[in-house]
């Protein structure tokens, strides 16, 4: 029996995980706001200023009203101030904030109930204190302040503090949620740039139905172009293998051509079609990229490159350090350096290779005497089977792919190729590296 799986779905994921987060803020913030309407004094301090209220309102109020405020000055500490008024007005109702304060009071004397307690918080800069009345027996009020300062953050400062902690936990607890549900999506996105590059990597299917669905149908096409480029190569073995092996008959029946200007023009286009076989594999079968990288010591092989121009008639300089190693794969750098230098001599006479090192890069010039390419054709040329005719001469055979090999070794490096024209005539490739 096939199991019902449920999702939300990635919207509603999220939703419900906002929906979480501003019940857990909502029910914390309560929480703390409850613990911040306390006020800061101790029950100790609350138990002696209940004592100094009852025995001031019993003092004062058996007292005659003419001495009441002299008694009041005499009941004054260095802890409270107390006077007696019988026409002012009483103090306003009770700060909400104060309710435990007037609470702990009234647990301690519990005759202070009946006098109308009323407290109130006064705050003329950053520190406060605490004022109130109580009523007497016959209608007057007997009024106190604390004359210490006590500390106001509770209500102010303390309360967009404890206001803040909830915000700024649930804000991360929010992010790793939302981040454990884009998970799926991100390992997605990374095993999406391998596509058609190495191994095939299947992704499970995590996550919510609509991204399920996405990573079921990406597995099912990498599966797809993995085999297209499996055939693909095998195809193009097989058709290397076919057109190689009449080639090489043509060449060998080539030495019974009498005539010497035939056998020569006959043996060019015989190397050129070989030429075009190679380079046509190079470039399609290059995504499987079977070389790895190793140490390799550029100098000696852009110098080596030189020397084996050099021998076979075409002049090449090289100019640069005797030494620098590199991670790189060294038959593709070859192979990429040598087309740079073909094509030089496709169109100059002269090449130079140069090779300077800098603190994050590595660039490998490769610089012509040729005629150059217009400016507005130069990313044209990149491109696979491209031509200029206008720039170069049709009769230098090949595909055009050339420089397309070029893009394709210097991408699998993480680098970069950009072509200029030189000042003094010619044309510039540069190869930069990653150090």
């Amino acid at each position: 029996m096939r199991r019902i799986r449920w999702s939300i779905g990635i919207l509603g994921q999220i939703l419900a995980i906002l929906l979480l987060t501003v019940l857990i803020e909502f029910g914390a913030s309560t929480f703390l706001y409850e613990r911040a309407s306390r006020f800061s004094l101790h029950e100790d301090e609350a138990r002696r200023l209940a004592e100094h209220l009852v025995i001031a309102r019993k003092l004062v109020a058996e007292r005659p009203p003419e001495l009441r405020p002299g008694l009041a000055n005499e009941l004054t500490t260095e802890r409270y101030h107390l006077h007696w008024a019988r026409v002012l007005p009483p103090p306003p109702p009770l700060a909400p904030e104060l309710d435990r304060t007037r609470h702990q009071i009234v647990a301690w004397e519990p005759s202070l109930e009946r006098t109308d307690l009323r407290l109130r918080l006064t705050s003329p800069g950053r520190k406060s204190t605490i004022s109130g009345g109580l009523r007497l027996s016959d209608g007057s009020w007997l009024y106190f302040s604390t004359r210490e300062a006590v500390s106001r953050w509770d209500f102010v400062t303390g309360r967009a503090l404890l206001a803040l902690v909830p915000a700024i936990a649930l804000f991360i607890i929010g992010g790793l949620l939302i981040r454990n549900a884009l998970s799926p999506i991100r390992r997605l996105a990374r095993a999406t740039e391998r596509v058609g590059v190495g191994v095939q990597l299947g992704l499970p299917e995590q996550g919510t139905s609509e991204v399920r669905g996405l990573i079921r149908a990406f597995n099912t096409m990498q599966e797809r172009i993995h085999r297209l480029i499996a055939e693909r190569t095998q195809a193009l073995a097989a058709v290397g293998h076919d057109i190689r092996t009449p080639l090489a008959r043509l060449q060998l029946r080539l030495d019974s051509v009498a005539d010497d200007a035939l056998q020569d023009a006959m043996g060019r286009d015989i190397a050129e079609m070989e030429a075009m076989v190679a380079s046509l594999l190079a470039f399609l079968g290059g995504e499987q990229d079977p070389e790895a990288a190793g140490r390799v010591d550029l100098a000696i092989l852009l110098r080596t490159l030189a020397d084996d121009f050099s021998d076979r008639g075409h002049p090449t300089e090289y100019i640069g350090a005797e030494s620098l190693e590199a991670m790189i794969r060294p038959m593709g750098m070859r192979r990429a350096v040598t087309n740079l230098l073909e094509n030089a001599f496709h169109h100059g006479t002269h090449a130079r290779v140069s090779l300077n090192a800098m603190a994050e890069n590595i660039v490998i010039a490769v610089e012509d005497d040729g005629p150059g390419i217009a400016e507005d054709r130069l990313a044209e040329v990149l491109l696979p089977f491209a031509r200029l005719d206008s720039a170069r001469s049709r009769n230098t055979g090949g595909l055009g792919l050339g420089l397309a090999i070029v893009v394709q070794a210097v991408e699998r490096e993480s680098g970069r190729l950009h072509l200029s024209n030189r000042p003094q005539g010619g044309l510039r490739v540069e190869i930069t590296l990653p150090a």
